[in-house]
């Protein structure tokens, strides 16, 4: 089986050379792109290369909800991490990994970072659905509210701790039963 690697690069400071490999004859796919905090455009740059990525998978269907669970995902590092001791270096920009990979039944969505600390993930639901209509938006959840979204956008999520420190949260999209359109 032959691999087909091709570099691209996205525009702005926030990023470093994409990848996007192809195994010749499957249908898995996978784009990866490093991020820094520090940047202003972090969370857009995450954003245009899941649009980019999905449709160029033919994934067009889960274009928003991907990039809306990449924006939370990606934006939670940005304002909530704070990396481990020892990964922290006086001066340095923080890194986030973001990578997608599509396998014949799934699409996954990875954001790493340099924070050990586990995400905090909702459970279950805060209100009644019947009764959020009437409150008063000072009783929703201070919290959570992004990861909330991503676990009703995603058929799944998790986390996972990284080997050498840090953690990566991870998403899942199942393909099997969507559209047509989905599978090219």
């Amino acid at each position: 089986m032959r691999a087909r690697k091709a570099n691209r690069s996205v525009k702005g400071p926030s990023a470093v050379p994409l990848h996007d490999v192809v195994q010749d004859g499957s249908q898995e796919r996978f784009r990866a792109m490093t991020l820094f905090v520090e940047s202003p455009d972090t969370v857009r740059a995450a954003r245009d290369m899941t649009r980019s990525a999905l449709e160029d998978w033919g994934l067009n269907d889960l274009v928003d909800d991907a990039r809306l669970v990449v924006s939370e995902l990606v934006g939670n590092v940005v304002h909530h991490a704070v990396p481990d001791q020892h990964l922290s270096v006086p001066g340095a920009h923080r890194r986030i990994d973001v990578t997608l990979r599509k396998w014949p039944d799934w699409l996954l969505i990875g954001v790493a970072d340099e924070d050990s600390s586990p995400p905090t993930f909702p459970v279950g639901d805060m209100f009644s659905p019947h009764l959020v209509d009437g409150l008063p938006e000072a009783l929703l959840p201070d919290c959570g509210r992004g990861l909330m979204l991503v676990q009703r956008l995603a058929d799944a999520l998790w986390w996972c701790p990284g080997d050498g420190g840090g953690k990566t949260v991870i998403c899942r999209f199942d393909l099997a039963g969507r559209s047509a359109s989905l599978h090219r």
